[in-house]
């Protein structure tokens, strides 16, 4: 099938979390035959920082963020047999959301992805009807969501839409994997993720306040944003990790910090890219407590679990060189043998597969 999808960006992760997920799943996706067109907007000097070139499995259509450019790239969704518009673009996401799903012909699918589920039914709820999306949500045929599980579900399936089915993030062992460390990123614990409103509380509490009672040890942070935050002396800050570099920063340290955001954390069944990428790596995962992490990983065997930053400078002090590879390497396998793009793929397909004969079967009718 002819897919056109519409995020934020699949060329660059510069303060673009969902870059990874969406690489994993498009290439995957195209290696079963469908052809990817991916539309994203030239902005928040993303293009100034690529960490990928364009792909041979996707055609990447960078556009001008301008009005001109907005109503080509959404008169382009008339020629392809799927319309995906994704959430956080960042740009003329209501009026791409409206424009493509109108433009898209009739016996196309239309699909709203998802890639921050509670802060959009967040929005949707304060926002009432008259919320671009739920206004929407009639006249597609899916909803995909990059977590959230039966919270999320129910509550799209409330608002209105006709099938809400999470995709979650997954991990490509041919971008993530062991490699040998690096001594840039050794440390006891490093956290990478981007300073953020709704996550910056807890990653005081897991992070910033265990370097501060375990000063005798070392901790590194890596993202965007940080710059102006007060750190204690033990934690060094090192500004973007490129997608390329995640490897080593994974591998180095003795183990690596997952801290969900605020609302992710409240609904639970949300993993971030970073807990399969640290997998991959065969790193050490320490991880904040969320409501469906045994789909993921099991506890003290193939990840450390923490409810507050006291539970973390715990696990930093108990832990031994040989405890770590131990864990990390039991994390590995379990995303390997269950939670691979590989996977994730065959889901979206089979999705659409179905799609399209009810729509050939409604139309025939």
């Amino acid at each position: 099938m002819r897919i056109a999808f519409y995020g934020s960006s699949l060329l660059s992760s510069y303060w673009n979390g969902a870059a990874t997920y969406y690489r994993g799943l498009l290439a995957d996706l195209a290696q079963r035959g469908h052809q990817i067109t991916f539309y994203e907007p030239d902005a928040f000097d993303r293009q100034q920082h690529r960490d990928m070139e364009p792909p041979d499995w996707a055609e990447v259509r960078v556009w001008p963020a301008d009005a001109d450019s907005l109503r080509q790239v959404i008169s382009e969704a008339s020629a392809a047999d799927v319309v995906v518009k994704a959430s956080g673009v960042g740009v003329y996401d209501d009026v791409l959301l409206e424009g493509v799903m109108a433009a898209a012909r009739p016996g196309a699918i239309r699909i709203f992805w998802d890639v921050d589920a509670p802060a959009t039914l967040a929005e949707m709820r304060a926002a009432g009807p008259d919320h671009p999306l739920r206004r929407c949500l009639p006249r597609l045929d899916l909803v995909l969501t990059y977590g959230g599980g039966p919270p999320v579900v129910e509550a799209y399936e409330g608002f209105g839409a006709r099938r809400c089915v999470p995709i979650y993030n997954a991990l490509d062992p041919r971008t993530h994997h062991p490699v040998p460390p690096d001594p840039r990123f050794e440390a006891d614990l490093s956290f990478l993720g981007n300073r953020l409103p709704d996550r910056e509380a807890r990653v005081e509490e897991f992070f910033l306040r265990p370097a501060a009672q375990l000063s005798d040890r070392r901790f590194l942070i890596g993202g965007n944003g940080w710059e102006t935050k007060a750190m204690p002396a033990n934690l060094q800050h090192i500004g973007h990790v490129y997608t390329r570099e995640h490897n080593a920063f994974n591998a180095s340290p003795l183990a690596v910090l997952n801290v969900a955001r605020d609302s992710m954390a409240t609904v639970g069944y949300s993993p971030a890219t970073r807990v399969f990428e640290a997998a991959g790596a065969g790193a050490c995962l320490i991880t904040d407590a969320w409501v469906g992490l045994e789909l993921f990983l099991t506890e003290d065997r193939e990840v450390l679990v923490a409810r507050d930053g006291a539970d973390v400078a715990a696990h930093v002090a108990a832990l031994t060189p040989e405890r770590a590879r131990a864990i990390g390497e039991a994390a590995r396998q379990r995303i390997l043998s269950e939670h691979t793009y590989s996977r994730r793929g065959a889901e979206v397909d089979a999705l659409l597969r179905t799609e399209a004969t009810r729509k050939r079967e409604r139309n025939a009718a």
